[in-house]
């Protein structure tokens, strides 16, 4: 008996086809979306209201042809509005918060330019799928360092020091009178610098694995002026120096590391009486069928896997939590090292990213 098989149904192929193409118009929207940062266009847009592409020339001083085939480019995107009886361009005020404001809570624009580094690295990935290998983050290419550092200030502005940090139970006060804290995986520095300026009687210091991000972070604390009170060292995780901590925050970083469990552990060990750890984590389900569900999960996952899971399998221990673990799997990691109280904090303000306060 011969088996015939049967062909997907017409439908089935033009909504794959139709998924897939979305995608790509998506990535190739992605370096309009580059230019119009560096080119100040987007800036230009803000607040402007409708602009023809002349217009938008003369006030960024480009050449107007280029200019109307961007303008066209990121309208039929969905970023611009359009009229066509007067062929001019309006950046409303919610997309102008995303893609011009680099300091505001909604300020996306600072991602794109690491899509770069995705591209650039991904020969090295594939060896790794083969391999089981592995690099850090101080090895990808370094628009990714960069393009993180711009991308996480606002939520750190907005949500570590403004909302995540102060609802650690009993810690602000401490913080205002002054108190010690470590930042572990702490990258360029961004979140050592934000937690020294917002409380400056306390003294920071960040640890990260990376000699050059270590670098670039004492550079920047210089540049912020809170080199006196926010200091770096090239530590690990697992083995940073010093005790009487009285908050240990890990931003963004546990996943990444080779085993974090070892390194929460030593974070406990040298808290003082009464600290605490912080754990922000990317925001992800307990089950993987309910990320299909969560808006970030899409962008978590792939990350994860071009850069979280890289840098685990690069170090001692290889744990590749993933940056998308979930809430339970953090909380036996955290078990584990000794961290037996922890609680969510600050959901209300962390759409995006779980937060956790740890104590022993």
């Amino acid at each position: 008996m011969t088996t015939v098989e049967t062909a997907p149904e017409t439908d089935l192929i033009e909504q794959a086809v139709g998924t897939v193409f979305g995608d790509l118009g998506a990535a190739c929207t992605a370096p309009l979306v580059v230019l119009g940062d560096r080119l100040g266009l987007f800036r230009a847009l803000a607040g402007a209201g409708p602009l023809g592409p002349a217009d938008l020339a003369a006030r960024t001083g480009l050449a107007e042809r280029y200019v109307r085939e961007w303008l066209r480019g990121v309208a039929v995107a969905g970023y611009l509005d359009y009229d066509a009886a007067t062929d001019r361009f309006t950046l409303t005020d919610a997309y102008a918060a995303v893609l011009a404001d680099d300091a505001g809570p909604a300020a996306l624009i600072g991602v794109f330019p690491g899509f770069a580094a995705l591209w650039a690295d991904l020969d090295r990935i594939e060896d790794f799928f083969r391999s089981g290998g592995g690099m850090g983050w101080g090895d990808h290419h370094p628009a990714l360092g960069a393009a993180q550092d711009r991308f996480t200030r606002p939520a750190y502005v907005h949500g570590l020091v403004a909302e995540w940090i102060p609802a650690v139970d009993g810690i602000a006060p401490r913080l205002e009178a002054g108190a010690r804290v470590a930042d572990l995986g702490c990258g360029w520095g961004q979140s050592s610098i934000l937690i020294g300026q917002r409380w400056p009687n306390t003294r920071v210091t960040g640890f990260d694995a990376d000699d050059a991000a270590i670098a670039h972070a004492r550079s920047a604390a210089v540049e912020a002026g809170v080199d006196d009170r926010v200091s770096f060292e090239v530590a690990d995780a697992a083995g940073y120096p010093g005790k009487g901590y009285d908050l240990v925050t890990f931003t963004d970083s546990l996943h990444d590391m080779g085993d974090p469990v070892a390194a929460a552990a030593h974070a406990r060990t040298t808290l003082a009486d009464h600290g605490a750890v912080l754990v922000v984590e990317p925001l992800a389900a307990d089950r993987f069928a309910d990320d299909f569900a969560n808006p970030y999960a899409r962008i978590g996952y792939a990350i994860s896997t071009l850069v979280c899971t890289p840098s685990s399998l690069a170090q001692p221990g290889a744990a590749a939590l993933g940056a998308m673990a979930g809430e339970a799997r953090l909380r036996e990691v955290l078990a584990a090292a000794g961290l037996t109280r922890v609680r969510r904090i600050a959901q209300d303000s962390a759409p995006v990213n779980i937060v956790l306060e740890a104590r022993p």
